[in-house]
């Protein structure tokens, strides 16, 4: 008897998370897999670029909900799933991450009846205020399977009175995908397109509203970039809503006085993780950032007050930094002044976490 397995991918963090699971389905031949592309990432391009260098088919369906308000875009979500579920009966759905499409996708599956798996669960920042916990939080109350990548998230989940039976700590399916890429990585041009020297530059992403939605919010992070830039480089792979901000909060003429600070396209996979790899520092507000540093072992700045994985600040290469001008330098010029170390290796990080989903879902 074959399981039939539903596995939902929205945005791009879930394709590297959905990857080493597909991939660990072809050694078990019991289990079906069916792929759903809700279309809450709606870059076609970007979506198969990252396709193609994850390895990942082709989804079975495309919902193709494309962009809107959190309300919109759950309730399109939501709403076109309910008939992908009808028509496939499957044993189970999974749902990976914090996104809308994991929630949505969840809440369709339970009030329908079929069990539903979350890998990633039990990650708590404590912020309510960012759509990302509240997705995370509810998700997690109605699976029946929490597939947890840290100790932390196993005892936020106990806290909130989940079962310690739905419960399995598993590792890290974000790291399956980093450590089996990681030598694919270092074939990308990506250093010597930029004219960038290993070691020599600072790599920044910021896309979070609370950094990046407000001028008061977003200049002194900005500032912060423009210092840095004056003595060494700085590659800005920028969001689009990013973009549209700084167009907006009139900052455009500051970034091209200064054209060290290099405002790139968003990156292929593998071209970004070579810029990870080689760089001084990453300065994020993006949460699988601060994981895959940690393996990496290179200095991260995360640009927020709290973070929904401890276990990269206590054994990993992060740190949280209070998103103004002179946190953010002082920050940086410490890391500067340090040689890196040897980050500690966080328990089951070892690239085998899809390996043993597929175990206990097959014996569940």
């Amino acid at each position: 008897m074959r399981l039939k397995i539903i596995n939902v991918v929205g945005a791009r963090p879930n394709f590297m998370k959905i990857a080493p699971l597909l991939a660990a389905y072809r050694d078990h031949p019991s289990i079906e897999p069916v792929l759903v592309h809700t279309g809450q990432h709606y870059d076609e391009a970007m979506s198969r670029l990252f396709f193609g260098q994850l390895g990942l088919p082709e989804p079975d369906i495309n919902l193709g909900v494309g962009s809107g308000s959190h309300a919109a875009q759950t309730a399109a979500i939501l709403t076109a799933f309910e008939p992908v579920l009808l028509e496939h009966r499957p044993d189970l759905v999974l749902v990976v991450g914090d996104v809308n499409s994991t929630i949505a996708c969840g809440l369709a599956a339970v009030k329908l009846g079929f069990r539903l798996a979350h890998v990633e669960a039990g990650l708590r920042s404590g912020d309510r205020s960012m759509p990302e916990e509240i997705n995370r939080v509810l998700t997690d109350a109605i699976s029946d399977y929490l597939f947890c990548t840290e100790r932390a998230a196993v005892e936020n989940l106990l806290a909130e009175g989940i079962a310690r039976e739905r419960i399995f700590l598993v590792g890290n399916v974000m790291i399956d995908t980093l450590l089996s890429n990681r030598q694919r990585a270092e074939q990308s041009p990506i250093l010597s397109a930029l004219g960038l020297e290993d070691g020599q530059y600072v790599v920044a992403t910021l896309h979070r509203p609370s950094n990046v939605d407000s001028p008061d919010d977003l200049r002194p992070i900005l500032e912060a970039l423009l210092g840095i830039a004056a003595r060494r480089a700085v590659v800005f792979p920028i969001h689009p809503r990013t973009r549209r901000n700084f167009a907006a909060f009139g900052f455009e003429d500051a970034i091209r006085q200064r054209p060290s600070l290099k405002l790139v396209e968003p990156l292929g996979y593998l071209d970004f993780l070579k810029l990870m790899a080689h760089a001084r520092a990453v300065l994020t507000d993006s949460g699988g950032i601060q994981e895959e540093t940690t393996i990496l072992g290179v200095p991260c700045l995360t640009l927020r007050r709290n973070t929904e994985r401890p276990i990269t600040v206590t054994q990993g290469t992060n740190r949280l930094v209070e998103p103004t001008r002179d946190a953010i330098l002082s920050a940086l010029g410490d890391v500067e002044t340090r040689s890196p170390g040897v980050p500690a290796m966080p328990a089951l990080w070892d690239g085998k976490a899809a390996g043993r989903i597929c175990e206990i879902l097959l014996c569940a």
